[in-house]
C-alpha cells in the first residue's frame, strides 16, 4: 500500500490507539485527506466537548511529511459524477459525502483505508483490508 486515502472512522481509530490503522499509515508513502473528511473531522470537534485538542491533534497530523490534503477538483467532481451515477443504477447509494471520499481514492489511486463496508458496493475502488489477528 504505497497511497492511502484515510476515512474519518479510522482517523479516529487511530487516535484510540487501533494497531491495524496505525500499520496502514505506517506502510504508506503517501497519506491523503480528503477535504470532505476534514469537514466531517471538524463537524465532530465541534459537537464534543475537547475540540481545542482534537483540533491541535489534527494539526500536527497534517505536518506530517507523508500526509496530503486532497483538494475537490474538476477530476474529482467528474469521478464523483460516475461514481454517482454508478450507485444510483446499482440501487446502493451511498451517504454523499463517501461517496466524494471514494472519488477522491479513485482520482489518486491510493487504497481508502476504512471500517465502512458500504464502500464495498463501489466497483474499482481499491479497499484496504486490514489484517485479522
Amino acid at each position: 500500500m504505497k497511497k492511502i486515502v484515510l476515512d474519518t472512522n479510522c482517523y479516529a481509530a487511530f487516535l484510540s490507539g487501533d494497531a491495524r490503522v496505525f500499520e496502514a499509515l505506517a506502510a504508506a508513502e503517501i497519506v491523503f485527506l480528503s477535504i470532505f473528511v476534514l469537514g466531517e473531522l471538524f463537524a465532530g470537534f465541534k459537537g464534543g466537548s475537547r475540540e481545542a485538542a482534537n483540533r491541535e491533534l489534527l494539526e500536527r497530523f497534517l505536518k506530517k511529511p507523508t500526509v496530503q490534503v486532497l483538494n475537490a477538483t474538476a477530476e474529482t467532481a467528474t469521478v464523483f459524477g460516475q461514481l454517482k451515477a454508478a450507485l444510483k443504477k446499482a440501487g446502493t447509494p451511498l451517504p454523499i459525502n463517501d461517496v466524494w471520499i471514494a472519488a477522491h481514492a479513485v482520482e489518486t489511486g491510493a487504497t481508502l483505508v476504512s471500517y465502512d463496508s458500504h464502500f464495498e458496493k463501489i466497483i474499482g475502488l481499491k479497499i484496504w483490508q486490514p489484517r485479522t489477528t
